[in-house]
């Protein structure tokens, strides 16, 4: 149970990260593309993780056999590759959906990945109980609150957004394979490179990259990569290791709530009491995710 909580601190600590990572996003794209803002960004974040694992690996005590750290190391690269590539996909969808649709309706179809994740997770044989389906219904309700306040339609952005959040699902689920096998630093620093890597090809063919504009849009990217990237994501893959990951797409969901706190806080943006009311049944949605079903009480 205290490795259950403190999981779920660091997922928490993560969401906030997260949250205001909306800002440093939506500033950064009037300097440079969004390729270009997601390469910078999570090769930044990579780069951040290098010495932590050299200090990590330093104060290690090596007990393992040549086989079992030549199986390690190829479980560990295999996990970074897929979980970089669903990485790169749903970061970039989301950042060009922010630029064609509201970020209301942004917020609210990316957080559709709580719904998502369970369903997904069914077809790999992973059951939910009747309390997590509860807090989901509770959550899609919240999130309606609190980031919906008009007419609902689907246009370009809105398309975009909802692949962000099917890959997104597909991301938790991979992580959640991954990371109780492998070291969760190495596994989120090699996602990085890969999600870095793989936005920096069509950056360069479709994108005019200024040393200027990458200058003026330093403190974005800098908050992006190390805070949102290094660290939010390392959060992310450490505390899914003892995590439902329906649960965990659950406390992802409140990201919602601190970019509005994050709008409130640096851009002066104020909350309605709809989105108040969002939040409120938001964070019930969190706690009813967190019951145990009867025959799991004991």
């Amino acid at each position: 149970m205290t490795e259950k909580i403190k999981s779920l601190a660091l997922l928490f600590m993560a969401t906030i990260i997260w949250g205001f990572a909306f800002v440093a996003q939506s500033k950064g794209m009037d300097y440079v593309g969004g390729f270009t803002f997601n390469c910078l960004r999570c090769i930044l974040g990579g780069a951040v993780l290098i010495p932590v694992i050299f200090l990590w690996d330093k104060n290690k005590k090596g007990t393992k056999g040549k086989n079992e750290i030549r199986s390690d190391r190829k479980k560990l690269l295999t996990g970074g590759l897929c979980c970089g590539a669903f990485l790169c996909v749903a970061s970039n969808l989301q950042q060009f959906g922010i630029k064609y649709t509201t970020v209301g309706k942004a917020g609210f179809i990316t957080a559709m990945y709580i719904v998502i994740v369970p369903v997904a997770g069914l077809f790999l044989k992973r059951k939910a109980g009747k309390f997590v389906w509860l807090g989901v219904a509770f959550a899609v309700a919240g999130l309606y609150l609190l980031c919906i306040n008009e007419d609902f339609y689907i246009g370009k952005g809105d398309l975009l957004v909802l692949g962000c959040a099917v890959v997104f699902s597909g991301h938790i689920l991979c992580v959640d394979y991954f990371s109780p096998l492998v070291d969760g630093v190495k596994l989120s620093c090699i996602q990085f490179f890969t999600c870095g890597i793989l936005s920096g090809i069509p950056m360069l063919i479709f994108e005019d990259v200024s040393l200027k504009d990458i200058a003026g849009c330093s403190v974005p990217l800098l908050y992006a990569g190390i805070m949102s990237c290094g660290i939010g994501y390392t959060l992310q893959v450490i505390g899914q290791k003892n995590i439902n990951p329906t649960v965990a797409s659950m406390v992802f969901s409140l990201e919602a709530v601190f970019s509005l706190l994050a709008g409130w806080l640096i851009l002066g943006q104020s909350m309605s009491e709809r989105e108040i009311a969002g939040c409120v049944v938001l964070f019930a949605a969190i706690v009813l995710a967190q019951l145990p079903d009867r025959k799991n009480r004991s």
